[in-house]
Order: C-alpha cells, then sequence, then structure tokens
C-alpha cells in the first residue's frame, strides 16, 4: 500500500468552490482501482493550505488514477482556483 499527499494552496475568497471541485475529485478517484481510502485536510493556521490524503493498493493503480482523463478533466476545473501546482509526494511503508 501506498499514500499519496496532495498539498494545495487555494486562492483568495474561492475556498468554497474549491471544497465543492475537491469534493468532486475525491468521488471521482473513489472509483478508481486500487482506491482504498481519502481524505481531505485544511491547515488550522491557513485555511488556504490543503492537504488531501489517499491510500492506493500500489503505485500503478495511483499512476492509472493519476494520468486518467478523469483525473485530468476534474483538475482542469479545480486548477484556476488554486494560486500554484499542487505539490505531490508519494510515500510507501518501510
Amino acid at each position: 500500500m501506498i499514500k499519496v499527499m496532495i498539498e494545495r494552496h487555494v486562492a483568495l475568497d474561492l475556498a468554497d468552490h474549491y471544497q465543492i471541485a475537491a469534493k468532486k475529485v475525491l468521488q471521482t478517484a473513489m472509483q478508481s482501482p486500487g482506491f482504498i481510502s481519502g481524505e481531505s485536510l485544511k491547515d488550522a493556521n491557513d485555511p488556504n493550505h490543503r492537504i488531501v490524503l489517499a491510500s492506493y493498493q500500489d503505485f500503478a493503480n495511483w499512476s492509472h488514477w493519476y494520468n486518467s482523463p478523469e483525473r485530468k478533466a476534474s483538475m482542469e476545473e479545480l486548477r484556476p482556483m488554486l494560486e500554484d501546482d499542487e505539490k505531490i509526494t508519494v510515500f510507501e511503508h518501510i
């Protein structure tokens, strides 16, 4: 199993719109092969700093979702609400 951390910084005054769009992305991701779980978090000191933590069976499943047309379409809606590109880090158990 791997864990994927997706870090995003939402543009000012777009947090409500972002939350709706991000929820749709996560709901779509839940249907992808190998998806185990996911959660969305916001920084307690900076509500525009968001983290998504997702668990996948393996890197191949994550890569399949990351490169899927569904994720690309979802990100086209989400990307204009971000201050900069999302930062993705993949973690594996040691």
